[in-house]
């Protein structure tokens, strides 16, 4: 097969991602610890702290390297390539799970309801994507239980399905992070000037977030569907997981 990668800009980009997904987890964690209560699993409400931390760490930042890690990466042996692909995704797995358990108790525990907003719905719709492609991926694409063939007929269906699961996973975010600031922010009993629409410190810092979200979920989405930045193929990617020297 033809070489068709063009990495023109490839490094300025991929570093720019990096960059704004770095950033964008600091400003989460900045919020949560500085104006949500920090993180003592003790406490309800820094509980929940727990859930936008560790869906934006795992769904958002993990997830997009992930996907990412064709390009990323691209001198590492294909074999490698989807042990790291693999082993990311079971580490969000292990995120999800901590952040909805932290998000039903703190809600049981308030008696507020569980799974009656659209960023809950969305967010089901999204993980089930997630876990679906995730089963997916491991018997399809990293044991060798799959003939060749069918591995490359399904392949653009994991490929679409699991840009479609990061981009819900953007749309999500930004629905949960609106969520809260409303909640905590637009109280009848808070002060004029400390509401959402005065724009308070709290405000602005949710706003930035909030784009950063939306620039990093570009970003991702445009390195991973730029045809010159696609991995190619290599002569020795026929040879996966089955013991046979590369």
């Amino acid at each position: 097969m033809e070489n068709k990668e063009d990495l023109t800009g490839f490094n300025v980009i991929y570093t720019v991602t990096q960059a704004t997904g770095a950033l964008l987890v600091l400003l989460v964690l900045i919020w949560c610890d500085k104006y949500r209560g920090g993180f003592a699993w003790a406490q309800p409400a820094s509980r929940f702290n727990w859930h936008p931390l560790l869906m934006t760490v795992g769904m958002v930042f993990l997830f997009a390297n992930s996907i990412m890690i064709y390009r990323g990466l691209r001198s590492m042996r294909k074999k490698q390539l989807k042990l790291v692909h693999a082993g990311t995704h079971s580490v969000i797995v292990v995120m999800i799970l901590i952040a909805q358990i932290a998000v039903i108790s703190f809600h049981n525990q308030l008696n507020i309801p569980n799974f009656y907003s659209l960023h809950s719905w969305l967010g089901i719709l999204t993980m089930l994507i997630f876990f679906f492609q995730y089963a997916l991926g491991l018997v399809a694409f990293l044991f060798p239980g799959l003939s060749a063939p069918v591995r490359a007929a399904m392949m653009p269906y994991h490929i679409y399905f699991g840009i479609t699961a990061f981009v819900l996973a953007i749309a999500t975010s930004l629905m949960g992070v609106t969520e809260k600031v409303f909640f905590v922010l637009d109280k009848p009993e808070m002060p004029a000037d400390q509401k959402y629409s005065s724009l308070p410190a709290e405000g602005v810092l949710v706003n930035v977030i909030g784009m950063l979200f939306a620039i990093f979920g570009i970003l991702v989405v445009y390195m991973v569907t730029h045809a010159g930045y696609k991995r190619y193929p290599r002569p020795e990617d026929n040879v996966l997981l089955t013991g046979v020297s590369e």
